[in-house]
């Protein structure tokens, strides 16, 4: 039972210290909507989206991630390659601020403590919130309700990140997120009153927004100990 104990210790102490290694850094890029207001192109970014990020690396195969982004969602119906939404001609801007976490995925192992440069492509999932404004479409005109939301939403991250010296890493991401509403576009309104009255488009889809960008995180940490018992 002693060694048991100590294998156990032991093992514990080797998974701890190889997982001392932590990532923070920035994410710069541009976003995205698709929803019932503008184009539906799923990757063509038009307004900057800026952030933070920070990563534990548990293993060489995945990570423990969060992220803070603020971008500005805007769909604009002149710029879709639907006739009816030409006519119609209406335009949105959202200003947005989303959390997310969850877990990064590496297709190939990304260890850092061996030296010399490493790459892999990876997925990353979780969950996200974003806090946005809510609008409706008196008479075809935006108008705010001077309210807030929170959008909750599924990330679905795909990327390829790279060693570029020992302490910084460079990636390249395309991130759709999938939401659990259909207002940020004003397409359904927030108050109930407006909702009976102002609601168009599709109800049975919910918005989505998508980020396109690189991130530069720098890592720090201790190097894992192999502990001989």
């Amino acid at each position: 039972m002693r060694y048991l104990t100590i294998l156990l210790i032991a093992f514990s102490g080797i998974q701890l210290s190889s997982a001392q290694i932590h990532e923070i850094g920035i994410f710069a890029g541009g976003s995205n909507f698709i929803g019932d207001v503008g184009a539906t192109n799923y990757i063509a970014p038009n307004q900057l989206a800026i952030g933070g990020i920070y990563k534990w690396n548990r293993s060489p195969r995945h990570s423990y991630r969060v992220s803070l982004i603020f971008t500005e969602l805007e769909g604009i119906d002149k710029d879709s390659d639907d006739p009816s939404r030409i006519i119609r001609g209406y335009e949105f801007k959202n200003q947005i601020i989303e959390l997310s976490a969850g877990m990064e995925f590496t297709f190939f192992d990304f260890d850092l403590h061996n030296g010399g440069n490493v790459s892999t492509p990876y997925l990353y999932t979780g969950v996200s919130v974003a806090k946005h404004d809510n609008y409706f479409f008196p008479n075809g005109e935006i108008q705010s309700e001077d309210t807030t939301s929170i959008a909750y939403g599924i990330p679905m991250v795909l990327g390829y990140k790279t060693s570029i010296s020992n302490n910084l890493i460079l990636a390249l991401e395309i991130g759709a997120r999938y939401t659990f509403t259909d207002e940020i576009d004003g397409s359904v309104p927030d108050t109930k009153e407006n909702i009976e009255r102002f609601s168009f488009g599709n109800v049975n889809n919910n918005d989505w927004y998508t980020f396109t960008g690189i991130t530069l995180t720098y890592t720090f940490g201790r190097n894992p100990c192999y502990c001989n018992y």
